[in-house]
């Protein structure tokens, strides 16, 4: 059986928003942590995981125009991401969600904050 793909959303600039803002939360709610920090703290590592989720849900509603937009990021890793979420919480690594907070988290952000830009807030639609 074959996986049939979701359509892309018709507003993909909402999307992106969503992503930024959830991503932009995650570093917020980590700023000035470090991996100790973020481990010994439930509350935080629950809450950025729901932002993923989030950042997940719109990665799948964007379809493949994220990838042609944005090569230089995992899409299918952060579409799946909700599911392992969802699904396989208990496998979750914190030391990966970590070092996507660290290492793949701001560079997404900045280059959607720079394309967004050219966008005004209410334009919904590329």
């Amino acid at each position: 059986m074959s996986e049939i793909a979701p359509l892309p959303t018709k507003r993909p600039l909402t999307r992106l928003r969503d992503i930024v803002e959830n991503g932009q939360a995650i570093l917020e709610y980590t700023h000035e942590m470090d991996l100790a920090a973020y481990l010994d703290s439930q509350i935080t590592r629950d809450t950025c995981e729901r932002c993923f989720a989030r950042v997940s849900e719109a990665s799948v509603k964007l379809g493949p125009i994220a990838q042609e937009l944005f090569p230089t990021h995992n899409w299918p890793a952060m579409r799946g991401l909700g599911n392992m979420l969802r699904h396989d919480y208990a496998d979750i690594l914190d030391e990966t969600i970590w070092k996507t907070i660290t290492d793949r988290l701001p560079p997404l952000i900045v280059e959607l904050e720079t394309f967004l830009a050219r966008y005004p807030e209410d334009q919904e639609t590329l």
